[in-house]
């Protein structure tokens, strides 16, 4: 009999953690369904080696010219890579605090603020961005993704239905959208949304694919989530992801250890 999730709330914290640990062992909250599940592709981070030269050279400049917001979004991005988020994110509020009436360089400041995991900051910075350009669909899904971390989800859907206006059938607004609903604890609404997306243009998406094996996997149905993220993942990655899911939703004291974190 597959599990019932009634007896627990599922919310933010919970999906997020189990997100994290279960369906990507090798990313953080921020980057699973936080991140690379919740917003755009613009959002992510690069894979460029750090460099500690490059770095120094950035934040030399920078010191000389902090109204140049290039050069410190360039630096916090090695600031990132480098694993010095508290300072990442001191620049970054810089760089806003630097240029109040750009919305192109608040949009980009705000993505990297949600990256970095500073979701409070980015939902601010991404506000003013979206009112001094309504048009702009991808900073509204990424204000959409800070709100969600926030836990205001239905601020955040509105921010997605505004970006879909903007951009129609836009499939990682839609799926951003379908995992609004099961950070709410809302898991038939967002599995319906999400197959539907498989159904029309997400169909090869690996990430919708696999935000659906999560969804189905959180309301217990083990063997039909492992058989959908089989469909991108080795075997062996399937079995201990789903094993891992099982164990964390079979043991009584887990919600509560997982909203305490």
């Amino acid at each position: 009999m597959p599990l019932s999730l009634r007896k627990h709330p599922v919310n933010t914290a919970v999906v997020l953690a189990i997100a994290a640990l279960a369906l990507g062992a090798c990313q953080n909250k921020a980057s699973s369904l936080g991140g690379d599940g919740l917003t755009t592709a613009s959002t992510q981070k690069t894979g460029a080696a750090p460099s500690f030269k490059k770095t120094e050279e950035l934040a030399k400049a920078w010191e000389k010219d902090r109204s140049n917001a290039d050069v410190g979004l360039a630096y916090a991005e090695k600031l990132g890579q480098l694993g010095q988020n508290s300072t990442q994110i001191e620049v970054l509020r810089g760089v806003a605090d630097a240029s109040p009436d750009s919305a192109p360089v608040l949009a980009k400041t705000g993505k990297a603020l949600l990256v970095a995991g500073a979701a409070g900051d980015a939902a601010g910075i991404l506000h003013r961005a979206v009112q001094l350009n309504p048009g702009d669909w991808q900073a509204r899904s990424a204000l959409g993704s800070a709100l969600d971390q926030k836990g205001q989800h239905g601020e955040a859907r509105e921010q997605y239905t505004a970006a879909l206006e903007a951009n129609p059938g836009n499939v990682g607004i839609r799926n951003n959208l379908a995992m609004s609903h099961a950070l709410q604890g809302k898991l038939p609404e967002a599995e319906k949304m999400l197959r539907e997306l498989m159904n029309t243009d997400g169909k090869t998406n690996t990430r919708v694919r696999q935000n659906l094996a999560l969804v189905v996997g959180l309301q217990g149905r083990f063997d039909e989530a492992k058989q959908i993220a089989s469909e991108d993942l080795p075997p062996d990655q399937v079995n201990a992801n789903m094993a891992y899911l099982q164990q964390m939703l079979a043991q009584p004291n887990t919600w509560a250890k997982l909203q305490e974190g």
